[in-house]
């Protein structure tokens, strides 16, 4: 499984999980540029996502939903605030409230810096959410991000290897 630690800082108002790839960082990168291969692996298993609007430059906007099951759709955007291709971008992660892809003000917003680094041929991945207090940072733990991530992340593996 790529995902090799999780830690929640509630002082410092992170989540920071890191993953470990078997691919180099360009290929790791393509994941994330490419929204057909992104929502292969943004949702967890069982929830795929569907990127409406993908625009991976500063400025660019993300709008997406994931399905459940059930067929209910959850709403969510990326503003994107830098790139450093392939080496990581930054953006702002937020709930939407529906297909208008408005931000949803009562949950939580946060800030996010995904990096790829290369390591003897493979990619280390570190991704890190700030959000603007413990609460907001513990309601998404309540609401499952830690599980959630962490089984996304996990099948980029397979995309990987195809």
């Amino acid at each position: 499984m790529p995902v090799t630690d999780v830690q929640h800082d509630l002082d410092a108002l992170t989540l920071t999980i890191t993953a470990d790839f078997a691919a180099p960082v360009e290929r790791v990168w393509e994941v994330y540029a490419d929204p057909r291969q992104l929502e292969r692996v943004w949702g967890p298993p069982g929830y795929p996502a569907t990127f409406v609007d993908h625009e991976l430059v500063p400025g660019g906007r993300m709008n997406y939903y994931m399905t459940s099951p059930e067929g209910e759709k959850y709403y969510a955007y990326w503003d994107v605030t830098s790139v450093d291709q392939p080496k990581g971008f930054t953006f702002k992660d937020g709930f939407a409230l529906d297909e208008t892809f408005a931000p949803n003000t009562e949950l939580p917003e946060s800030s996010q810096v995904y990096d790829f680094t290369e390591v003897d041929g493979s990619t280390r991945a570190t991704f890190v959410a700030t959000y603007a207090s413990a609460e907001a940072l513990q309601q998404v733990l309540d609401m499952g991000v830690v599980e959630g991530s962490t089984l996304a992340i996990n099948q980029i593996d397979e995309l990987l290897a195809s």
